[in-house]
């Protein structure tokens, strides 16, 4: 898979993206992740990448012909065009079931926007998608971006050391991870779950399963009913 992230900040996006498990798999050849500076596709002295807006209003926005620009010199790198995604506050709320929708695409291009926002022709034209990271307010779109990327990198074959990495984590199946514990078995009068010391494997994974429900069902109840749950689950969860 090809990820590649447009951004007037690539130096910002590569410090992150060189670190910890996204940077070992990149070093290893085993995710292609590139960062493209905008303001190499501009056409000035003073490479201006904002302007004005029509109508007045406050703030500048981004011009068009640099984005455009700039995403056409990577689509040409690519074997067609790709899924080209525009980091906003109105796309749709990112999510685990996102980030496995983009796992489909072989090629997949990330638009960090700034100031207040870009010019809605490049979005009319190009974008293909628009994802939101929350109802919240950011400087600009690289920290979403590098968020998109890490949620989908990491589930490509070979990033982790075993898909279960990913496959027991909080969201993957709809539901929040079960609780976890280490050594010692008793610290500060506290001991660690009989069932995780058994050693039997198949209570193990019941004990995992039912923890990870009622975690769900405490703190974020809502996520229940989308959840992949069991007839005797579901039964279970919402008939007490």
């Amino acid at each position: 898979m090809r990820i590649d992230i447009l951004t007037l900040f690539p130096e910002m996006c590569e410090r992150v993206l060189d670190e910890s498990v996204i940077g070992r798999a990149r070093k290893s050849g085993i995710i292609d992740v590139n960062c493209h500076n905008i303001r190499d596709y501009t056409s000035d002295k003073h490479r201006h990448v904002d302007d004005m807006p029509y109508g007045g209003g406050q703030g500048m926005l981004m011009k068009p012909e640099p984005i455009a620009d700039c995403f056409d010199a990577v689509a040409r790198q690519c074997s067609g065009k790709p899924y080209f995604i525009y980091m906003s506050p109105k796309g749709r709320v990112f999510n685990q079931q996102v980030a496995r929708e983009l796992m489909a695409h072989e090629n997949i291009c990330l638009l960090c926007g700034h100031y207040e926002g870009i010019d809605q022709r490049v979005i009319d034209s190009l974008i293909d998608m628009e994802i939101s990271v929350g109802d919240y307010v950011l400087t600009g779109g690289e920290l979403p971006a590098l968020i998109v990327t890490d949620a989908v990198c990491r589930m490509i074959p070979g990033v982790l050391a075993e898909d279960v990495c990913f496959e027991e984590e909080s969201h993957y199946d709809g539901l929040l991870e079960h609780p976890q514990y280490t050594r010692p078995p008793e610290w500060r009068g506290m001991c660690v779950p009989e069932e995780l010391m058994s050693g039997h494997h198949a209570n193990i994974a019941k004990w995992k399963r039912r923890q990870a429900i009622e975690q769900t069902a405490k703190y974020r109840p809502d996520l229940l009913e989308k959840a992949e749950l069991t007839d005797d689950e579901r039964k279970a969860f919402f008939e007490k």
